[in-house]
C-alpha cells in the first residue's frame, strides 16, 4: 500500500494539489503583466504535472487504484481553485462556484452510494466531459484576460452556469435510471 501511495504519478498528483494555494496567492497578488505571467507559469506547471502523471502511470505500468481516485479529485480541486480565483475578480462567479460545489458534492455522494450498492460506474458521461471543457475554457479566458469588460465576463460565467446546471440535471436523471435498473433486477 505504501508503494502505491508514493508512486511517482501519485507524487505528481500531490504536487499538483500543493501548488494550488501557491497559484491562488500569486493570482490574488498579481497586479502587473509580469505578475500575471509568473502566475500563469505556475498554472502551466500544474497542468503539465497533470498530463505527466497520467502518461507516466500508463507508460511505466504505475496505474494504482489510489491514483484512479487521486487524479480526478486533483482535477476537481484544480477546477474549483481556478473558479475561486476568478470569483475574486468577477462577483457573478461566486454563484457559479456555489453551484459547482453543490454539483461536485452530489457527484461524490452518488459515486459513493453507487459503489456501496455495487453498481457499475462508467466514468464521466459525454455531457460531463462537455461541461468540463466549457468550464475550463471559460475559466481560462477569464483568468487570462483579467480586465475583460464586465458584460462579456458575465456572459461567459452565465454560459458556464447554465452548462453546470444542465449537466447536474442530466446526472440526476442518469443516476435515477441506474438506481431504477438496479432495483428491477
Amino acid at each position: 500500500m505504501k508503494k502505491e501511495l508514493f508512486s511517482i504519478p501519485n507524487l505528481m498528483g500531490y504536487f499538483r494539489i500543493l501548488m494550488l494555494p501557491v497559484f491562488l496567492v500569486c493570482y490574488h497578488r498579481a497586479e502587473t503583466p509580469k505578475d500575471f505571467v509568473f502566475t500563469f507559469l505556475i498554472l502551466g506547471v500544474i497542468f503539465l504535472s497533470d498530463a505527466l502523471d497520467g502518461y507516466v502511470a500508463r507508460k511505466y505500468n504505475m496505474v494504482t487504484n489510489f491514483g484512479k481516485i487521486l487524479d480526478p479529485v486533483a482535477d476537481k480541486l484544480v477546477q474549483g481553485t481556478l473558479a475561486l480565483a476568478v470569483a475574486s475578480r468577477h462577483p457573478l462567479m461566486k454563484v457559479f462556484f456555489l453551484v459547482f460545489i453543490i454539483k461536485e458534492a452530489y457527484m461524490a455522494i452518488m459515486g459513493l452510494y453507487l459503489i456501496k450498492a455495487k453498481s457499475s460506474l462508467n466514468g464521466a458521461q459525454w455531457f460531463g466531459k462537455i461541461c468540463t471543457a466549457v468550464i475550463d475554457i471559460g475559466v481560462l479566458i477569464l483568468l487570462f484576460i483579467p480586465q475583460m469588460p464586465e458584460t462579456i465576463s458575465n456572459a461567459i460565467i452565465i454560459l458556464m452556469l447554465i452548462t453546470e446546471l444542465f449537466v447536474t440535471i442530466k446526472y440526476i436523471i442518469f443516476h435515477v435510471n441506474i438506481i431504477r435498473k438496479k432495483s428491477e433486477l
